[in-house]
């Protein structure tokens, strides 16, 4: 079901028919009386959900897809979505451009990566390169969008600014909405990069807003506090992860998160998550301890 924030903003989210994956993906939908803006349209799976969506609101056009990144879950199906809406402007880093025009690539690594999860996202389809686009800044009817360049979670990674609303994607982490209590996390697949992570939450910590919305999943109305416990929570990982980063343990996941557990604020409410919730972080957790370990060996080895 559609979650509207505001008058002009709303929250669709994008379910996946697995253990665990429900408020996990979401798409945000900023409309006014004079642009529509789709961010992180999510993968191909989820398209039939999003457009059933999208035509029951009555959109008619989107002038602007802003992608945060080219990863499966968040860009996946934009593609299949171009073909309902094929007007629409993505703004993508140039990085990740030429892996939307023939995704080939993108879904053999993401296959070796992600193993069943790729396929319950589903194989991306090639995106006309008439649709792709970067811009720094640009108009959006009375608005404007700004863009930020915010490498680390991927090397491709933006983050967008709508008036008062900060899109984040996965650069200040993984959100999960509880009463009362915050669930956060960093996703760091391989490929992430510690230093360029830092400076990007550095970034968006000096942005004047006061809404983040999170790609996975949600928002928060307390922009700073989120992007300072991020921001702490990286320097944390980066010390206890370092104490393990030559081990050889079979272990060395279930070591770094018991250690996290009891010092991480952003980890201190996993025991409030719904049981199915559980098992998939406990599973994305461990791909991100393994990420952040190789980005801290290769500091180390430069």
């Amino acid at each position: 079901m559609i979650k509207p924030i505001c008058d002009n903003l709303h929250l669709i989210p994008l379910d996946l028919p697995s253990e665990g994956f429900h408020r996990f993906l979401g798409a945000w939908l900023y409309k006014n009386d004079h642009t529509v803006i789709l961010v992180d349209p999510g993968p191909r799976s989820t398209m039939p959900a999003l457009l059933q969506v999208l035509e029951e609101m009555n959109i008619r056009h989107i002038d602007h897809i802003l992608l945060t990144h080219i990863h499966l879950d968040h860009a996946g199906g934009l593609g299949f979505l171009l073909d309902r809406y094929p007007d629409a402007k993505a703004i993508c880093h140039p990085r990740g451009v030429q892996h939307l025009l023939k995704p080939d690539k993108l879904w053999e690594a993401s296959r070796k990566l992600l193993g069943d999860t790729a396929l319950l996202y589903g194989e991306p389809a090639p995106v006309p390169e008439k649709n792709l686009d970067f811009r720094r800044d640009f108009p959006a009817g009375e608005m404007a969008v700004k863009v930020y360049e915010t490498p680390g979670h991927a090397p491709h990674h933006l983050c967008y600014r709508i008036g008062d609303m900060l899109f984040a994607g996965e650069a200040a982490g993984i959100f999960y909405p509880l009463a009362g209590n915050i669930y956060l996390r960093i996703a760091a697949p391989p490929g992430f990069d510690l230093h360029d992570y830092r400076r990007s939450l550095d970034i968006l910590r000096q942005t004047d807003t006061s809404v983040l919305c999170f790609s996975h999943y949600g928002l928060s109305f307390e922009t700073r506090r989120l992007l300072d416990m991020a921001s702490a929570q990286t320097e944390l990982w980066a010390t206890v992860i370092s104490k393990f980063s030559r081990s050889e343990s079979a272990l060395f996941e279930e070591e770094v998160f018991e250690s996290l557990l009891d010092q991480d604020p952003g980890l201190s409410c996993f025991h409030l998550l719904p049981a199915d919730v559980k098992k998939r972080e406990t599973y994305f957790l461990g791909n991100s301890f393994r990420g952040f370990r190789i980005a801290l060996n290769k500091k180390e080895d430069s």
